[in-house]
């Protein structure tokens, strides 16, 4: 009986030293997956939105004007500028990009690789791919995740895309002189049409790479797809999302720059009826849609595939 008693904790103590052990292992590995999403994230997008830049203000530009857009003016315009303001004035607001897309790319980014982990939990699929409707939910909750918590700054670049440079010197100063003359709350506007909008293109351009990645995987035999294969599904995501939201981003950009245009948009509808009013249906809420064209699965493409590949570099590396 008196060896009983000895043994009893001898035997208790090597069966608990393995799981106390397990703890900060499984913790230290959780925190370099979601540190390795930031980054990867992050580099992601500014890969992508400084590689399209200049066609992005001359997108933003259309879409907050009046004046009717093809690929002729849409050249005239960009050489103009570069003609008047010179060649990097081309790549303006961009810092006021790089600050939003920075945090915004590592959120949405690293958001997905935990909603996709989340919702297969919940739905049965640990380690496997998630069916098609979980993807597309996956994609729209790390979107609207990023996008609440930077759009202040995606309103400031819009400002900087659509203003001389005399008129706003710097990120910092665009924020002193919106809060002073229009309000805090002037931060916001247009944040509904945002979140209305993220939510169809993060959902439709994660469920569309996801989804090429899975049939590439099953029709070729190879687990990861080239970085040229990776271009091309990102390309067809970025397509496919932006041409489904674009009304609202159009939308959007109405909103945000209407303290520096001279228009008083108060609603979504409003703005949608006085910009189909006077521009058309076509012409007015898709506007400039042939050049995101071009631009969109460009940076969507560029996005997707530096994501992966660091994430790639990096578990290597670790």
């Amino acid at each position: 009986m008196g060896n009983g008693v000895r043994e009893g904790p001898v035997e208790f103590q090597r069966d608990v030293e393995p799981v106390t052990a397990r703890i900060p292992a499984e913790d230290n590995q959780e925190k370099k997956k979601v540190l390795n999403s930031l980054m990867s994230g992050a580099l992601a997008g500014a890969v992508a939105k400084t590689a399209v830049a200049p066609l992005d203000r001359t997108k933003i530009m259309f879409q907050v004007s009046s004046k009717r857009f093809s690929a002729k003016e849409a050249y005239r315009l960009i050489y103009h500028t570069y003609l008047n303001e010179g060649f990097w004035s081309l790549w303006r607001g961009n810092s006021a990009t790089m600050v939003r897309v920075i945090p915004y790319a590592a959120i949405q980014f690293c958001a997905h690789e935990e909603y996709k982990q989340i919702l297969g939990n919940y739905y049965g699929f640990q380690g496997k791919a998630l069916t098609p409707f979980p993807r597309f939910i996956a994609g729209s909750l790390a979107g609207t995740t990023a996008a609440m918590v930077t759009y202040p700054l995606d309103m400031v670049r819009a400002r900087m895309a659509v203003t001389p440079k005399e008129m706003y010197s710097s990120i910092v100063h665009v924020f002193i002189r919106i809060s002073r003359e229009e309000g805090l709350k002037t931060l916001y506007r247009g944040f509904t049409p945002t979140i209305l909008g993220v939510i169809p293109y993060a959902g439709l351009s994660f469920f569309t790479y996801e989804t090429l990645k899975k049939v590439h995987a099953e029709h070729s035999g190879k687990a990861q797809p080239s970085p040229p294969e990776r271009l091309l599904f990102g390309a067809c995501a970025g397509l496919i999302g932006q041409s489904a939201s674009y009304p609202l981003d159009v939308v959007r950009r109405r909103m945000q720059t209407a303290g520096v245009t001279g228009h008083t948009y108060s609603s979504i509808l409003l703005t949608m009826r006085e910009i189909v009013r006077e521009e058309g249906l076509v012409r007015g809420l898709y506007k400039g849609l042939s050049m995101n064209w071009v631009k969109g699965p460009i940076a969507v493409g560029i996005s997707f595939t530096t994501f992966d590949l660091t994430q790639i570099l990096l578990r290597k590396l670790q």
